[in-house]
């Protein structure tokens, strides 16, 4: 294979990372423009956390498994919350029992180690005579935590967040050969959680709960297995809002919303890197090659367009159905990938998928999600075996009122949960 087709344009990559998380976390912490807070109570919306927790890693399959070794793994994290009041007039806030808007910042110590040990599975990619890390990563987040119930004492919740995480080791072909996790400094960073926190002064409480971390590259770069963690956590919270919100059930916004049905149509711009390239570097090529388990990959635009039928049935809420086309510039690579072994599979840059879909809404922000079946994908020999007929889109969009709804925002696209390819969307809806 020859060298130059494997040519990283990594400056694009992170580009793009940063340029999409970044417009999002300002966009979590935008003031609502239906939110008139009371100036009075202006300074009781600001608190804060503090938090630890014992992180396990998660081999999410029998091929992790034969070489990577978990350990006990622990972070620290800190937080700026921003609770809504039944005084803001919002009626949002309401509909989701005074949420918390929060910034935060986590610290993970990641004690993770990979080894392969000799074994047929690995080809020609040699033992080496040190163990891989899995390095330490800083993150900044944004995050949307969503009380279910609150009362004098206690207060239960959830939470949803994204951001960006830095991982200070990642894939080295010298130094870190056998971390096939994480293949960039800059990650993608998603965090989800359980928590229960219990009131032990006017304005302080203990927290308790579960979490779930995920570092990923989204394909942007190889490797990307990713990182996955379960961790249960600990922490203090400042909650100066607390009292206002205590009887929250009779400050209860009451309006009416009448549903709608909606034509949704979005254009997506995105790129990944080949996880054929990758196997072939790693598992496929001799030991004396320039090409042999390298970092440097190439990157590949992929383009969608979609067109959904939605019924918007409740304030927070919209579902239904979409056709979704997909074009990757890397079918003709993978033609020839396929070639250079002998398979005629059938290749084609366009795929063709029916799928259901659900919007979640709060304010301007939403959440957008979708699992479909591909009615037409052929894209050779390595998608038949790893691919399933089915995939997963998830996203998070601003809508902007001025431009007629048009929103903007961020999509990773994904098969049974592993990232194919990460794209920046712009979606225009009309009213029937």
């Amino acid at each position: 294979m020859k060298s130059d087709e494997h040519v990283f344009t990594r400056p694009k990559s992170v580009r793009m990372f940063v340029i999409l998380h970044f417009f999002l976390l300002n966009l979590f912490f935008a003031k609502p423009i239906d939110c008139l807070a009371d100036s009075n109570d202006s300074t009781k919306h600001i608190g804060f956390q503090v938090s630890v927790g014992m992180g396990n890693y998660i081999n999410i399959d029998k091929y992790t498994k034969k070489f990577v070794y978990p350990h006990s793994s622990y972070n620290i994290s800190a937080e700026i919350n921003h609770s809504a009041l039944p005084s803001d007039s919002s009626i949002y806030d309401s509909d989701y029992n005074y949420p918390l808007l929060s910034l935060g910042f986590r610290y993970h110590f990641n004690k993770v180690s990979m080894h392969r040990n000799p074994d047929t599975d690995w080809g020609m990619a040699q033992e080496v005579n040190y163990d891989s890390h899995l390095g330490n990563a800083a993150t900044i987040y944004g995050l949307f935590t969503r009380p279910i119930y609150r009362n004098h004492s206690w207060m239960f919740d959830y939470s949803l967040g994204t951001g960006i995480g830095y991982c200070f080791k990642k894939y080295d072909n010298v130094n870190n050969i056998d971390d096939e996790i994480i293949g960039s400094h800059v990650n993608i960073y998603f965090t989800a959680g359980l928590h229960a926190t219990y009131r032990i002064a006017h304005d302080w409480g203990l927290t308790g709960g579960i979490e779930f971390f995920h570092h990923s590259n989204g394909a942007l770069a190889r490797p990307n297995k990713g990182a996955n963690f379960i961790s249960p956590m600990v922490g203090l919270k400042y909650m100066p809002y607390y009292n206002k919100l205590e009887n929250r059930s009779t400050n209860r916004i009451r309006q009416s919303f009448n549903p709608y049905w909606f034509a949704n149509f979005t254009l997506g711009v995105g790129g990944k890197t080949l996880l054929e390239d990758w196997q072939i570097t790693q598992f496929q090529t001799y030991p004396d090659s320039a090409d042999y388990r390298t970092e440097k990959f190439k990157f590949y635009m992929a383009y969608s367009a979609h067109a959904d039928i939605m019924y918007r049935y409740a304030r927070r809420w919209a579902s239904g159905l979409g056709v979704d086309m997909y074009y990757g510039t890397y079918a003709s690579h993978v033609k020839d990938l396929d070639k250079k072994v002998g398979r005629n599979d059938k290749h084609s840059p366009f795929s063709l998928g029916l799928s259901l879909k659900h919007q979640v809404y709060y304010h301007n922000l939403s959440a957008a999600m979708a699992i479909g079946y591909y009615l037409y994908r052929e894209m050779g020999h390595h998608a038949k075996e790893i691919e399933k007929p089915y995939y997963e889109r998830i996203g998070v969009q601003y809508t902007f009122p001025k431009w007629n709804d048009l929103s903007i925002g961020f999509n990773i696209n994904a098969h049974l949960t592993k990232a194919d390819f990460t794209e920046i969307v712009i979606a225009y809806p009309v009213k029937f």
